[in-house]
């Protein structure tokens, strides 16, 4: 699992992509793929805990998704639900610290329940910090964080406006991983992901494993990342 160069990220997004075409593939109902990708988290979060990684940001269900059929949201949510009961312990024992970036309060309230235990029973773990992006959308976030610099009467600047997204506490992501083979953002960290690298793999999320997470840092830590400087300057 070793990884000779050490240049890892500190903060991984990933859009989890591809729960239903993973189902469709193999003639399953879709919800089946959303349970396969709930399962994949796990192998994901142990890779993390293992190379030290700092943040793990996870898109899990977007402002974009309630378009989606009820009967699926419904059954994502059960899911997720579910999950938060079924591996509550796996998450404490493990030292994460569980956050949440979106609007809460548009969720079914057992899940906004369950979602505030966890958080308030991991504010103090030192480990990983798995942000789990839930009605959640980039464009929303940055207006809500215009709507606050103005409540404030702050001053609308780069500074200020950071402060008050979602993620305003920790440092943008440098990489961002991208399962199914799409190959765009679909309003995921927007502003973070300014100077992120990007990594799209044809996968679907319920198939990436340890093996292509790896895969996907090995060629994270061949590049040189530049913010835009120098190409003879590697910035750090």
């Amino acid at each position: 699992m070793k990884i000779k160069n050490e240049n890892l990220p500190k903060h991984i997004g990933i859009i989890m992509d591809g729960n239903g075409r993973w189902a469709t593939k193999r003639k399953l109902p879709r919800i089946v793929g959303h349970r396969e990708g709930i399962k994949a988290i796990k192998n994901i979060i142990e890779v993390a805990v293992s190379l030290n990684i700092e943040i793990l940001t996870l898109f899990a269900f977007s402002t974009e998704n309630w378009k989606r059929d009820r009967e699926e949201i419904n059954g994502i949510f059960e899911i997720i639900n579910n999950y938060l009961v079924e591996e509550k312990n796996y998450l404490l024992e493990q030292n994460l610290k569980i956050t949440t970036m979106g609007d809460l309060s548009a969720l079914p309230l057992n899940i906004q329940i369950k979602l505030k235990e966890i958080i308030n029973q991991t504010k103090n773990n030192t480990g990983l910090i798995v942000n789990i992006g839930i009605n959640y959308g980039a464009r929303d976030e940055i207006i809500r964080a215009v709507k606050i610099m103005i409540d404030k009467k702050e001053d609308i600047c780069i500074d200020n406006l950071q402060k008050h997204l979602y993620s305003g506490d920790f440092p943008d992501p440098d990489l961002i991983i991208r399962t199914s083979g799409e190959k765009r953002l679909s309003n995921f960290m927007l502003f973070q992901c300014a100077y992120s690298e990007l990594y799209f793999t044809k996968t679907f999320w319920p198939s990436f494993n340890k093996k292509h997470f790896l895969k996907a840092l090995r060629n994270y830590s061949k590049r040189e990342r530049r913010f835009g400087g120098n190409h003879n300057k590697k910035q750090k």
